[in-house]
């Protein structure tokens, strides 16, 4: 099964301390949502995808923000089982094509998504989103490019996201909005459940 079909919400997460990686990544699967992006965007990243790939067997992890190849050598070796980048360099997509495991690649133009196509990849993230031009623009990108799937992340809510699952060539959305950073710090892994559970449910 292809990533984009897990869930209709892929987590977007930022964790400061891997010891709140297991009961977060418990608490989103309980929720429905077994896919989770953990981004390298601090120090504890690879720590927090290593941690849930040994101890959450249901949890799908992978790595966000992966700029480089080294980053995909260190994620694949965590553990993670998908990768997410904001763009896509050469030397960055070769590495995730040599990697083995899924991934979804950044773009946020047609002309990115079309030398994506030609390196044969299908399935991307629309990066930023929001910024990029939201739902009339990934509608726009469907007419041309009817073969490409896409995972829009960036400025995406509970609210706004049926508007961008609704399209034919959207399979998942990422958003933060399910781990908030009030409720990490409180340990509040009860309200991010509840948050897992309404998004679960938006393509049910």
């Amino acid at each position: 099964m292809s990533l984009l079909d897990l869930a209709p919400v892929v987590p977007v997460v930022v964790i400061d301390d891997a010891e709140t990686a297991v009961p977060l990544a418990r608490a989103l699967v309980a929720g429905g949502l077994p896919a989770i992006e953990i981004t390298l965007r601090t120090a504890a990243g690879l720590e927090c995808v290593r941690r849930i790939a040994a101890e959450v067997p249901d949890a799908v992890v992978g790595a966000g923000t992966v700029r480089t190849a080294a980053d995909v050598d260190a994620s694949v070796e965590a553990g993670a089982r998908f990768l997410v980048s904001p763009g896509s360099t050469p030397s960055l997509l070769a590495a995730m094509l040599d990697s083995g495991v899924p991934f979804l690649p950044g773009v946020a133009t047609a002309s990115e998504a079309m030398s994506l196509f030609d390196q044969g990849v299908r399935e991307m993230k629309f990066f930023p989103a929001e910024a990029a031009g939201g739902v009339p623009y990934l509608k726009s990108l469907g007419g041309p490019l009817p073969d490409v799937r896409f995972c829009p992340t960036g400025g995406i809510s509970l609210s706004s996201a049926p508007s961008y699952l609704a399209l034919p060539n959207v399979g998942t959305v990422g958003g933060s909005w399910l781990t908030p950073a009030s409720a990490l710090a409180a340990g509040d892994f009860g309200l991010i459940e509840k948050l897992a559970t309404e998004a679960a449910g938006l393509r049910s």
